[in-house]
């Protein structure tokens, strides 16, 4: 699969990309604000692993965010099931060096066209950290709206915080 988007391509993850997928992903900052699924550090195994997964998916919907096609980031939509099929939750992480540049907006705008228009998707969601607010931007952008906060809804490295519940409906 490719997905050319206005400041990257996304792809399948192919093997050759672990190396820059461990260069990028190995970062606390990066780590401190995914799921827990998300190691820190993230070892050249973790990466081995990951491309093995995303590889054996039948719907494949977890993919490279790619700059000259290097591996810089991830994106993917976590399909739901039975009745919420209709439904899928992204998730996104680029490495620190490409931040502020506008690739994970362009990104996200990439893989959300993919799940309405190829997937049959009607409403796609994300739950970031309330107080990521990089990450909530990068919603916002792209016409994702806060539907509300989840109050004490996740724990992460031993601490408990609230999410913010962002979706965008397809038109």
């Amino acid at each position: 699969m490719r997905i050319e988007c206005d400041s990257c391509v996304l792809r399948n993850w192919n093997s050759s990309d672990v190396e820059s997928l461990v260069e990028n992903a190995n970062n606390y900052n990066i780590a401190i604000s995914m799921r827990d699924l998300f190691p820190y550090p993230y070892t050249l195994e973790d990466g081995k692993s990951w491309i093995k997964i995303t590889s054996s998916q039948e719907k494949n919907c977890f993919l490279a965010i790619t700059l000259d096609d290097v591996a810089v980031g991830g994106v993917g939509l976590n399909l739901g099931e039975d009745i919420e099929r209709i439904s899928a939750e992204i998730g996104y992480w680029l490495g620190e060096k490409y931040w502020g540049k506008g690739i994970t907006s362009s990104a996200l705008k990439g893989i959300v066209e993919y799940g309405f228009n190829d997937l049959g998707l009607e409403r796609i969601f994300a739950k970031p950290l309330e107080h990521n607010t990089a990450s909530r931007r990068v919603l916002e952008k792209n016409s994702f709206k806060l539907e509300g906060i989840m109050e004490k809804s996740c724990v992460k490295n031993g601490k408990i915080y609230n999410q913010a519940l962002y979706a965008i409906i397809k038109k």
